[in-house]
């Protein structure tokens, strides 16, 4: 036993020997690396990842469901100061499961099947009225939750007291609701006027005109009134809340996208010009504008010229009475005389241009943008930079230039215009509306990239495995041929005793002077391992 060890010691003891300095460095490094990795991995495979089971609990439900869970044996966690459960992700489906048929947790939202469960004889009316209308907010919630786009919803409603007289006339209710909508999707106004159906379809006595519907991004969600279309007054105000709405969104998507959507609140207020003007000009211009000209289509000159002698004017005319001293010429002295008449008339063509103009109406006269930014820490104002205000007011300068009608102003918006129609907030968000989404449990990155590693180390070691061991085994078989073929050989060489170093000398020697191709090879083995 003490000769097996003593020789694997001088197995060890040579090949570690017969390595380099950096060789040795490699085979310490990457034995201090696979352990470790085999550590770490082993530690990551064995631990147990949680995930919530219930979340937003109240300090009851908690410890109703620890109660049921410890019962059961499942491990579990309580986080969020009371409010969540955790347990291994492996058991989440099967424990919702198996607690709901438990009637766990019995609390949170109340819906329809509530009355049912615990139908009874001692309800006062105030808590029916409770229950039902906590129970038509959920159910309202539930129905708009499967509607495409909508993540979660929530519903408030306020119902009108009834009279206690016949003649009292009964009020209206009215409805307000937040919903969680998918990133970038658009409701188009056919989806919109859906959800307005279904909820006044869905409380009594609600009309369309009591529902305000918004997302956790703060855009509103009108419905467009087509009875309103002979309202002069209604008309006009809905055209101005489409425009000041469609403005809002350009500003709030883009500004969103670079702060986030839950970090910018965007308001518009717009002046809109309703004037709808037709006229009709009818414009003369001439055709050679430098020489204020127009071009001759036709003339006409008439040239008149008398010359006359001194032959006494008198006498009676012809066919009168001579006897009436009326009926006579004076006679003239000096009758000799001549003149000339020349008369032009020309006709000329001129531009003549006839406008009929309708000004379409819906000008927008003044634009004024109001923002709020949360900055990217809510606890520093100070951690929104200048340059990002900057950025942000050039941006809606930029929008506000674009818009306004150029016809109104006259003249170009100067830079203190624009700044006085931009207003820039940065104050944290006090008020944002929340809504609970369940934790989606997902491996880390780390964990690909030690297992990666892992297995790239053991194929590396394997290969090298492999290799060692197969050079060895040639060696061995070398090693056996030789002893087989030359033992008796060199036993008959001398007579003294050798030693083992001296056996394979000789034997090599041998090797060397009758088969050189395969000494070659076991050199090269040599040096390679070297």
């Amino acid at each position: 036993m003490n000769e097996v060890i003593t020789n694997f010691k001088n197995k060890i003891t040579a090949f570690w020997g017969s390595k380099s300095k950096m060789q040795k460095i490699m085979l310490i490094s990457t034995t201090v690396a696979l352990i470790l990795i085999a550590i770490v991995s082993s530690i990551l495979l064995t631990r147990t990842t949680m995930v919530p089971l219930y979340s937003n609990l109240s300090p009851s439900e908690t410890g109703s469901i620890k109660e049921n869970l410890d019962s059961r044996g499942v491990t579990n966690e309580i986080k969020d100061n009371g409010t969540t459960i955790m347990v291994p992700e492996q058991n989440v489906d099967t424990l919702k499961v198996e607690l709901a048929a438990d009637g766990i947790p019995n609390s949170g939202s109340i819906d329809y099947s509530f009355f049912a469960q615990n139908a009874g004889l001692g309800m006062t009316d105030n808590e029916f009225n409770v229950l039902k209308l906590d129970s038509m907010q959920t159910e309202l919630a539930n129905l708009m939750k499967n509607i495409d786009g909508i993540n979660n919803a929530n519903v408030m409603i306020n119902l009108p007291e009834k009279g206690i007289f016949v003649s009292d006339t009964s009020e209206e209710a009215s409805a307000s609701i937040v919903l969680n909508t998918k990133p970038g999707y658009k409701f188009d106004e056919g989806q919109i006027k859906s959800l307005y159906h279904l909820v006044s379809k869905s409380i009594p006595n609600l009309p369309t005109e009591n529902i305000v519907i918004m997302n956790q991004n703060f855009e509103y969600f009108d419905l467009k009134n087509e009875n309103n279309s002979g309202n002069t007054f209604v008309a006009q105000n809905e055209i101005k809340k489409e425009i000041e709405r469609d403005i809002q969104r350009q500003v709030q998507n883009m500004l969103g996208t670079i702060m986030g959507p839950d970090k910018v609140v965007v308001s518009v207020t717009a002046d809109i010009d309703f004037t709808q003007e037709n006229r009709e000009e009818n414009i003369v211009t001439p055709v050679d504008e430098e020489n204020m000209a127009g071009i001759a289509i036709s003339a006409q000159r008439v040239n008149e010229t008398y010359t006359g002698d001194n032959t006494v004017a008198g006498g009676v005319p012809q066919g009168e009475d001579s006897s009436d001293s009326l009926a006579s010429y004076q006679a003239g002295a000096n009758g000799n005389g001549d003149y000339d008449k020349m008369d032009e008339t020309i006709n000329y063509e001129v531009n003549r241009i006839k406008k009929q103009i309708v000004e379409s109406p819906y000008k927008v006269r003044d634009l004024g943008i109001q923002v709020m930014v949360e900055p990217p820490n809510p606890k520093d104002v100070n951690s929104l930079s200048q340059q990002s205000q900057d950025d942000i007011t050039k941006i809606l300068s930029t929008v506000i230039r674009t818009t306004i009608n150029k016809d109104n102003t006259g003249t170009a918006l100067t830079d203190t215009d624009l700044a006085n129609k931009i207003a820039i907030s940065v104050q944290p968000f006090n008020g944002k509306v929340t809504f609970d989404n369940p934790v989606q449990s997902e491996i880390p990155v780390w964990v690909y990239i030690v297992g990666g590693a892992l297995l790239v180390a053991v194929i590396i070691l394997l290969i090298l495995y492999l290799r060692s061991k197969k050079r060895d085994d040639y060696i061995e078989k070398e090693f056996e041929e030789l002893q087989d073929n030359e033992m008796l050989e060199v036993a008959d060489l001398s007579e003294e005793q050798e030693t083992e170093a001296t056996l394979k000398r000789k034997q090599l020697e041998k090797l060397a002077k009758e088969r050189p191709d395969e000494f070659a090879k076991l050199l090269r083995s040599w040096i390679a391992e070297d």
